[in-house]
């Protein structure tokens, strides 16, 4: 799985103009699955993105997470992470789970959040979407849930 987390001061996602989702201060998450994901990868990037601790503290530093400020997460499912623009113009696509697959391990991420009592908004999953944010920072992180040390 592949994440990209932006902090925000707040974000939404529209479908055909219509409001599905919205938090104000937090994150937004936008999620790629790998065709070979588990929900093991699911859990961990949960846990991971869980104690970020990419919120400021009462000295303007990087001390806290998304539970000590109250936010909330916005998760919106993005398959085109895992676009590999290597070859050509035109991304391929092949490392991507299929939609059954994908949208499992994006729900198996979504309710490991909400195990660990966060408050979560989701867009819909294989949905053209607009999503609207304000990046607050700005602060911006990619994680993996390939390559990581089995103590993590």
């Amino acid at each position: 799985m592949r994440l990209v987390v932006q902090r925000v001061r707040r974000a939404r996602v529209t479908i055909d103009g219509n409001e599905v989702a919205a938090v104000s201060r937090g994150a937004v998450v936008l999620l790629g699955v790998a065709r070979d994901d588990t929900d093991e990868d699911a859990a961990y990037l949960a846990r991971k993105v869980s104690g970020l601790r990419i919120f400021d503290d009462d000295d303007g530093k990087l001390n806290n997470d998304i539970r000590d400020t109250g936010g909330s997460f916005l998760v919106v499912s993005q398959f085109t992470l895992y676009g590999d623009c290597r070859k050509g113009n035109r991304p391929s696509y092949i490392e991507a789970a299929a939609p059954g697959p994908g949208r499992e391990k994006y729900d198996a991420f979504v309710r490991h959040l909400r195990e660990q009592g966060h408050e979560v908004q989701t867009g819909r999953f294989q949905e053209t979407m607009v999503v609207e944010l304000d990046n607050d920072g700005p602060v911006t992180l990619v994680i993996e849930s390939r390559g990581r040390t089995r103590a993590a």
